[in-house]
C-alpha cells in the first residue's frame, strides 16, 4: 500500500521544477486580496498546471531528441528541492507584503500573521491530492493499454488506452457530470425560489406586480422579484429626504414561473407595468437581471429618489441559478431575457404619442449589462431609442462594452476609454469625479459605464493566456497594485481566480459597486436642485441600509 502511494504520489523532476516555478509565480500579486485558503487552493491547482506543461515540454522534447527518460542524480534531487524550498519560503514572506499592499490600496486591513503557515500548507495538500488524481488516471490507461495489447500492436493498444481515459474523462465532466449537476443546481434554487419569505408582505399598492391588483401572482415571482416589488422607497420617504413632492414610484416584474416562454414572461411584466400606469411617468426604466432575477437595491432606490418618485422600473427573471453560476453557464438565457424585454417595452412605448412618452432608461449590473447591450445595435442605436443608461460592471465578454473600449479614441486608456470623443457613451472608474472627456460637453442621451480598474469580472479574457493587456501596459487604475505583472497561462488564472472573491472587498473595488450608483444615476438623468451634499447623504444612506441587510444570515434573506 505504501509503495503504491509514493509511486502515485512521486513527482519527475522536470515537473517538480514546472509545478515550483508555477507556485512562485501564483504568490505574486494580482487584482485583488485573496484569504489564505483561498489563495492555498490557488497556488496548489496553480503548480499542478506548471507540473502538467513541464512533463508535456520534457516528454515532446525527448520524442525530438530521440531518446528515453533518464534518471536524475541524487545530487540534482536535492538541489531542485533545497533551491525551491527556499524560493518558496521567500516569496511566501514576499507575498505577504505584497497582500498587505493590495488591502491598503482597497482600504482593508492588514493579512492574518497564520498566512505564512497556512498558505504553503493548504498548497501542498492540494497539489498532492490532484497529481494523485492525475496519476489515478494514468494508471488507468496503462492498464487498459496493456489488456488491448494482447490483441492488438503495442503502439496502437497504448495510443487507444490514452484516448479512451482521456475522452471518458472528458465526457463524464463536460458531459454527464456536468449537465447533470447544473440540472441538479437549477432545480435546486428552483425550488428555493419559490419559498415564499416570512419576513416580506405581498405589496397593497396597485402599481407594484404582485398586488391584489396585479395579473402577477405574488408567489410566481421568484425570491428575488418578490424582494424588489415588496422593497424599495415610498413617495413619502422619498419626500421626507429631499423635502419635495414625490410620488409613489412604480416596480412591474414578472418570474419564470408567470410564463415559461421568454416571450410571453416579457409581455407580461410591460402588461403589468402599463396597468400600473408605467408608462405615464416621466422616467421609465428597463432593467436587467444578474443570476437569478437579482436587481442591485443600491441602483433602483437611487433612480427613484433622484427622478423623485416619477417613475416605474419593469424587469423580469430569466433564470434560478446565482449570479456566478448564470455568467458561467447561462449567458444566453440573459441574452434572450434582455432582448425580449426591452423589444415588448419599446413596442409599446413607441406607439404613444411622441409628446406623451417617458423618458427611456436603461440599467444593467454584471450580467444584466450583457443582458440589455444585446438589444442594440452600437452607440448610435442607444441614442437613437433611449433617453440614456447605467451600466455598471461589465464583464468583458459584453459585446458593445468590447467595441467601444477596443475602438477607443487615440491616447485613451483601456480601463477609462473615450470613445468618439464621449458624445453619447463615457466611462468611468469614480463616478463622483468628472466624467472625461472634459472637453466637451455631454449632450443628448448619456450613456455611462461604470467600471472598477481592479474588477476581475471586467477584464477576465482567454487573450490573457498568451498576450499582455493594455490595462497593465497604460498607466493602471489606483486601486491596481504595481507590483502585478502579466505572466502567459498565470495572469490568465489569477484573473479567473480572482473572480471568486470579486464581492470581497470594499465597496468601490472589485464587483461592489454599493452607492455609487447615487452618483451615476446623478450623471446620466442630470436631476435638478440635487446638490453634491444631497448625493453624498442618499449614497451614505443606502449603504447603510445594505450593511443592515447584510447582517442578515442568508438562509433568512429574500
Amino acid at each position: 500500500m505504501l509503495d503504491t502511494l509514493r509511486g502515485v504520489l512521486r513527482p519527475t523532476l522536470p515537473g517538480l521544477v514546472g509545478a515550483l516555478v508555477f507556485a512562485l509565480l501564483s504568490l505574486t500579486p494580482s487584482l485583488l486580496p485573496r484569504p489564505a485558503l483561498f489563495q492555498g487552493l490557488v497556488t496548489g491547482i496553480t503548480a499542478v498546471i506548471g507540473y502538467g506543461l513541464a512533463v508535456a515540454l520534457a516528454w515532446v522534447w525527448r520524442a525530438f531528441a530521440d531518446r528515453e527518460a533518464r534518471r536524475p542524480s541524487r545530487r540534482a534531487w536535492l538541489w531542485t528541492v533545497g533551491v525551491g524550498v527556499i524560493a518558496l519560503g521567500v516569496a511566501d514572506i514576499v507575498s505577504v507584503r505584497q497582500q498587505d499592499r493590495v488591502r491598503e490600496l482597497m482600504g482593508m486591513g492588514d493579512a492574518s500573521a497564520w498566512r505564512f503557515v497556512t498558505v504553503p500548507l493548504v498548497a501542498v495538500v492540494v497539489f498532492c491530492l490532484l497529481l494523485a488524481a492525475g496519476r489515478g488516471l494514468r494508471r488507468a490507461a496503462r492498464w487498459l493499454s496493456d489488456l488491448l495489447a494482447r490483441r492488438i500492436g503495442a503502439q496502437a493498444a497504448r495510443a487507444t488506452g490514452f484516448v479512451v481515459v482521456a475522452a471518458l474523462t472528458f465526457f463524464t465532466l463536460s458531459g454527464v457530470v456536468y449537465d447533470n449537476v447544473i440540472a441538479a443546481v437549477d432545480s435546486s434554487f428552483a425550488l428555493g425560489d419559490q419559498q415564499v419569505s416570512s419576513r416580506l408582505d405581498p405589496p397593497e399598492s396597485p402599481l407594484r406586480s404582485g398586488s391584489p391588483e396585479s395579473e402577477l401572482a405574488w408567489e410566481d415571482l421568484g425570491r428575488q422579484g418578490r424582494r424588489f416589488v415588496a422593497r424599495g422607497p415610498s413617495g413619502d420617504e422619498i419626500a421626507a429626504f429631499t423635502g419635495r413632492p414625490a410620488l409613489d414610484p412604480i416596480r412591474a416584474y414578472a418570474g419564470t414561473a408567470n410564463a415559461e416562454d421568454v416571450e410571453e414572461r416579457a409581455r407580461l411584466a410591460v402588461d403589468d407595468l402599463e396597468r400600473a400606469g408605467g408608462f405615464e411617468r416621466a422616467n421609465l426604466l428597463v432593467a436587467g437581471t444578474t443570476g437569478s432575477g437579482f436587481i442591485e437595491p443600491s441602483a433602483s432606490n437611487s433612480f427613484e429618489y433622484l427622478t423623485g418618485g416619477d417613475s416605474a422600473i419593469v424587469s423580469m427573471q430569466y433564470s434560478h441559478l446565482p449570479s456566478w453560476v448564470s455568467f458561467l453557464v447561462d449567458q444566453r438565457a440573459a441574452r434572450n431575457a434582455g432582448r425580449a424585454l426591452f423589444d415588448a417595452v419599446y413596442e409599446r412605448w413607441s406607439a404613444l404619442p411622441a409628446d406623451s412618452r417617458p423618458r427611456l432608461y436603461l440599467f444593467g449590473e454584471s450580467l444584466g449589462s450583457f443582458a440589455l447591450e444585446t438589444a442594440f445595435s452600437g452607440e448610435a442605436d442607444l441614442r437613437n431609442r433611449t433617453s440614456g443608461g447605467l451600466f455598471v460592471g461589465p464583464p468583458g465578454f459584453n459585446s458593445l462594452y468590447t467595441e467601444f473600449r477596443e475602438q477607443r479614441d487615440p491616447g485613451s486608456r483601456e480601463i477609462e476609454p473615450i470613445f468618439r470623443d464621449g458624445r453619447t457613451v463615457r466611462f468611468t472608474n469614480d463616478p463622483w469625479g468628472p466624467t472625461i472627456p472634459l472637453t466637451r460637453p455631454w449632450d443628448g442621451p448619456h450613456v455611462l459605464y461604470l467600471v472598477h480598474a481592479s474588477d476581475p469580472i471586467t477584464w477576465w479574457s482567454p487573450d490573457l493566456i498568451w498576450s499582455k493587456p493594455d490595462w497593465l501596459s497604460e498607466p493602471r487604475g489606483s486601486d491596481v497594485a504595481s507590483a502585478m505583472r502579466w505572466y502567459p497561462i498565470i495572469t490568465f488564472w489569477q484573473t479567473s481566480a480572482d473572480m471568486a472573491v470579486g464581492m470581497a472587498v470594499p465597496s468601490g473595488h472589485g464587483h461592489d459597486f454599493v452607492g455609487e450608483h447615487v452618483a451615476g444615476w446623478a450623471s446620466v438623468l442630470q436631476p435638478e436642485g440635487w446638490t453634491s451634499a444631497d448625493l453624498r447623504r442618499l449614497q451614505q444612506q443606502i449603504v447603510d441600509a445594505d450593511a443592515e441587510n447584510a447582517g442578515v444570515p442568508p438562509s433568512l434573506r429574500d
